[in-house]
């Protein structure tokens, strides 16, 4: 998967965690829309608020900052980058957010049809993976 962050022209002191439709295409569950989701922690947040003030977006509290296709976030539904980057697969330049985090994103937001098809995605792909590594004699 080629991500190129270095759009941004950004030292980020931590790795950015990626979350939403490029995390489900990692998996192999489904491909990615146009836009490229991370959560980031609190240090980098505010120091990319400042390179990019024209680019953010409130959603209830979880601040984004919007440019080019990223869409870089402070946390989700108030799971902050700590939280969420427990789990998580450690690529080169960024992480990839574990399944357990994935399927609870998916879950926070199920009202919408999309994360509803996702989190059903997301459910069968675990019992496949658990039914393979639990195959019964």
């Amino acid at each position: 998967m080629n991500i190129k962050l270095s759009k941004l022209n950004f030292k980020f002191s931590d790795k950015p965690l990626l979350i939403g439709g490029k995390a489900m295409e990692y998996y192999g569950i489904r491909k990615a829309g146009a836009d490229i989701d991370f959560v980031i922690s609190e240090r980098d947040h505010e120091k990319l608020k400042i390179k990019y003030p024209d680019n953010i977006k409130d959603l209830w509290g979880d601040i984004g900052i919007c440019e080019f296709e990223f869409e870089i976030w402070n946390q989700i539904c108030m799971f902050d980058y700590d939280f969420l980057k427990q789990n998580a697969i450690d690529k080169r330049s960024y992480l990839v957010a574990g399944l357990d985090k994935l399927i609870l994103l998916k879950a926070m937001a199920m009202n919408i049809d999309k994360y509803k098809a996702d989190l059903e995605m997301l459910v069968q792909y675990t019992k496949e993976i658990q039914y393979k590594i639990k195959k019964l004699p």
